[in-house]
């Protein structure tokens, strides 16, 4: 599935994202390559987001987003580099094939590279499966700032 695999243990996700606390919504890094990086969440009454059922489909896009943020976080510590926070820039065709994911649902999340510029836009397909089948879908594109401060510092001017 993954070029050239590294196969996790179930490892905690957390220190490849620049996330924190309740904001960090996946579970695990399951498997990462040089282009691309499989996720794991589970569903639980207490997810952010989850409404006592599941957590709506729309929150997929943001485990998408996550899930490539680690793939970043993980390249960028094979590189002997610090975790960066990046930009999610829009979503292409996202659909869900269910209206939520529910409680007790363990969700994958693949995420893809298509394309990687050097000014630091991305962009990737991704995927969310449970149980063998396909749940969602959707091309993102997002934006990784040489210095996300000097960006950040020149975009209320």
């Amino acid at each position: 599935m993954m070029d050239q695999p590294s196969v996790m243990e179930s490892l905690d996700i957390r220190r490849f994202l620049p996330h924190s606390g309740a904001m960090v919504l996946l579970d695990r890094l399951l498997e990462a390559g040089t282009e691309e990086l499989l996720a794991e969440v589970t569903i639980r009454q207490d997810s952010l987001f989850c409404d006592g059922q599941g957590v709506p489909a729309w929150v997929g896009v943001e485990y998408m987003a996550q899930a490539i943020a680690a793939y970043a976080g993980y390249a960028a510590q094979l590189r002997g580099e610090a975790v960066k926070i990046g930009f999610l820039l829009g979503t292409r065709r996202y659909e869900a094939g269910c209206p939520g994911f529910a409680v007790g649902s363990v969700l994958q999340v693949h995420v893809q590279r298509l394309l990687q510029a050097d000014n630091g836009i991305g962009s990737f397909e991704c995927r969310i499966h449970a149980a063998g089948q396909q749940l969602a879908s959707a091309t993102i594109t997002v934006f990784q700032p040489a210095d996300a401060a000097v960006f950040l510092e020149g975009s209320t001017e």
